[in-house]
């Protein structure tokens, strides 16, 4: 329990805001495997996949809930994938 006023708006803001970043993690992880069913069942559309789960992943970085190379790192990963999936076919 917070000891001052200034604890408990803090304690209050840590709240408000892991409850936001919960939210933008679970949106990335939501669009991340989304990307990985399109590779495995529909490859030719998986572009399109891959294009809305980069743009959650800077979206994510902007606000710092990831670090923007942990964003720029799992997009090169996502686009190396397609990439070696559309070389195969």
């Amino acid at each position: 329990m917070a000891n001052t006023k200034s604890a408990a708006k803090s304690a209050r803001k840590t709240i408000t805001r892991t409850t936001r970043n919960r939210a933008i993690k679970s949106g990335v992880k939501t669009t991340t495997k989304d990307f990985r069913v399109q590779l495995i069942e529909e490859p030719a559309e998986a572009a399109e996949a891959m294009q809305y789960a980069a743009s959650e992943l800077d979206r994510a970085a902007k606000r710092g809930v990831i670090h923007k190379n942990a964003a720029a790192r799992r997009k090169s990963r996502m686009a190396k994938q397609l990439a070696a999936i559309k070389a195969s076919a």
